[in-house]
């Protein structure tokens, strides 16, 4: 094997070492510090709520990510005023999902959790798991 071929792959493994890691944490912490400013994610959680206001995931350890996919997913559903920041914070999720990548946040087949929360205290979920991260 000469030099080249060597450079080449440990150049290949540290960019996927690095790339395993990608989190987005702090555009993460970004965009739902923006949500959270947004009145209109503050609403009561009501179950038979169909478009305004909606009770969302707060996921079980483990199921993290999942939940966060699927809780913005039904956030964008809603009325909530703040849809591009929303669809960024999804696509930005669904992503690191798709990718397997944020080895630090471990990530079920599925959500699982026990309660449901309104926008603010889904949101606010998001924020200490990622601040978590941030450390």
């Amino acid at each position: 094997m000469n030099a080249s071929m060597l450079s080449y792959i440990l150049f290949s493994c540290l960019l996927l070492s690095v790339q395993a890691e990608y989190c987005g944490v702090r555009e993460i912490i970004r965009y739902t510090n923006q949500l959270l400013r947004d009145s209109s994610v503050s609403c009561p959680c009501r179950q038979a709520a169909v478009r305004s206001c909606s009770c969302l995931p707060i996921p079980e350890p483990g199921h993290e990510l999942t939940c966060f996919v699927d809780g913005t997913k039904h956030m964008l559903e809603t009325n909530i005023t703040s849809k591009p920041v929303i669809t960024r914070l999804y696509q930005t999720f669904q992503s690191l999902l798709d990718r397997n990548l944020c080895e630090s946040l471990p990530h079920g087949d599925q959500c699982q959790y026990k309660t449901k929360g309104n926008g603010t205290e889904f949101l606010n979920k998001i924020l200490t798991t990622y601040q978590g991260l941030h450390k």
